[in-house]
């Protein structure tokens, strides 16, 4: 992408050529490998090169216009100026988004992790040979459907007529492994993993394939269980999950929307046990993805959402936190209309737990490794979710896997309901979260 002082220089001519005094612009750009394969040969290989550039412009009514675009060389920006200009004329009159006021402040230092990219050969090799070995982990492993590796340079810019300008590129690279059993008399069974690194080179494939090939040798012993009540264990992957399906408890944005579990006046009220702590951390070590700014320039940073079962905070752009009177917390996506998002969860234990479980010693507790069917089994408004789940029936240390059963329940009960959060956390895609213990939920079997 081209360099951000370019980028400004040309925007500053323009806009005073077309007597634009306030603007902000907001780009960045992908470039992608990668590859699928499918019984040692490759299945697809892609390459692709994206760019997005989000361009605004005030007028002298202070009101916003929009455009997109994907050029930003000097005639690019020209039309996309002149366009976001134009479309001023009827933007919205009511709660204008407006500059962050931390869009010029000092980013986080975060050291640059772009890397080199692999070769789409040393790619499909890596892929084949992984297969190759999932595959030999047992003779029920008939195939890997669904499986995938990938890499990604990612850059991206902010700047305003203030004389904000931001700048930040990273790299990382995925893998995925989803392998699928077949034997005779028995239905398939199937269970993937996912890592994430910040190169081909550090991605733990071994990792990856470890757990692909256990989940999935762990679930050919599998049998019903009864309907009832059940004391239950979330992974780290499915915890997150949920806590991503209900976002709208802790988005600034949801709750002015009044598409929220939550109001402005629910700040500082008990909503989860108090063993029970999360944040919000873009800049949590763990995360190969990092991110220094949001969409309007605010700075990134660790906030938190849940403090001991109490909610304390709310994820802001510029133009909720000034409706709430606070300061932005970095979570803005802009566009025709800003969006507030999370970017990398960190749950962790919050006061200490009177008594520890362990699964070693648990009789009859269902372990839940992932939920499925989010898009139709959530209620976001009402709280409610009833969704299939992968997962095993455990009792002490030994495990059946779970056949076709779905969990439900009330989301905020679930959180009040939490009797244990471990200690020891699991890094994954979206945040870093232990197992949690929640006591007396439905699950439909049989």
């Amino acid at each position: 992408m081209t360099q951000i002082q370019d980028i400004a220089a040309s925007a500053e001519a323009i806009a005073r050529q077309l007597n634009i005094t306030k603007y902000d612009v907001f780009g960045s750009s992908v470039d992608e490998n990668s590859v699928q394969v499918d019984q040692g040969e490759p299945k697809q290989v892609k390459a692709s090169q994206r760019s997005s550039v989000i361009v605004r412009v005030w007028n002298d009514d202070n009101r916003m216009g929009v455009t997109s675009t994907t050029d930003v060389d000097p005639k690019g920006l020209e039309l996309a100026l002149k366009t976001a200009q134009e479309a001023s004329q009827f933007g919205a009159t009511d709660h204008v988004a407006d500059f962050s006021p931390e869009a010029t402040k000092p980013i986080p230092t975060v050291p640059t992790s772009k890397a080199p990219q692999a070769a789409v050969a040393e790619l499909i090799k890596t892929l084949v040979d992984a297969e190759h070995q999932l595959l030999q982990a047992h003779p029920a492993i008939a195939g890997v459907p669904y499986n995938g590796l990938a890499q990604r340079d990612i850059d991206k810019f902010y700047l305003n007529s203030d004389g904000a300008q931001r700048v930040d590129a990273r790299s990382y690279a995925s893998l995925y492994l989803y392998s699928k059993t077949e034997q005779e008399g028995k239905k398939p069974r199937s269970a993937g993993a996912y890592r994430m690194g910040p190169s081909v080179d550090g991605l733990d494939i071994q990792g990856c394939l470890s757990e692909a090939a256990e989940k999935t040798i762990s679930h050919l012993n599998y049998a019903k269980v009864k309907s009832g009540k059940y004391r239950v264990v979330f992974s780290g992957e499915a915890f997150l999950s949920l806590l991503g399906a209900f976002s709208n408890l802790y988005n600034a944005q949801s709750i002015l929307d009044h598409q929220s579990l939550s109001t402005a006046e629910s700040l500082g009220t008990e909503i989860a046990s108090p063993l029970l702590s999360v944040y919000d951390d873009a800049l949590h070590p763990d995360n190969v993805a990092i991110e220094t700014f949001d969409g309007e320039g605010t700075p990134t940073r660790r906030v938190p959402i849940i403090t001991e079962g109490v909610l304390t905070g709310f994820l802001h752009s510029a133009g909720t936190a000034k409706r709430f009177g606070v300061a932005p917390t970095g979570h803005a996506n802009i566009g025709a209309k800003v969006t507030v998002s999370p970017h990398f969860y960190h749950v962790m234990p919050g006061k200490p737990a009177e008594t520890t479980y362990s699964l070693d010693e648990a009789e009859q507790v269902i372990w839940i490794d992932d939920v499925s069917a989010l898009h139709a089994g959530v209620n976001a408004l009402q709280g409610s979710f009833s969704l299939p789940f992968d997962g095993w029936l455990v009792t002490k240390g030994d495990r059946v896997s779970v056949d076709s059963a779905t969990i439900a329940g009330d989301f905020l009960d679930l959180l009040k309901a939490i009797i244990y959060v471990e200690s020891e956390p699991e890094v994954l895609p979206g945040g870093v979260c232990p197992r949690i213990w929640v006591d007396g939920l439905s699950v439909t079997g049989e």
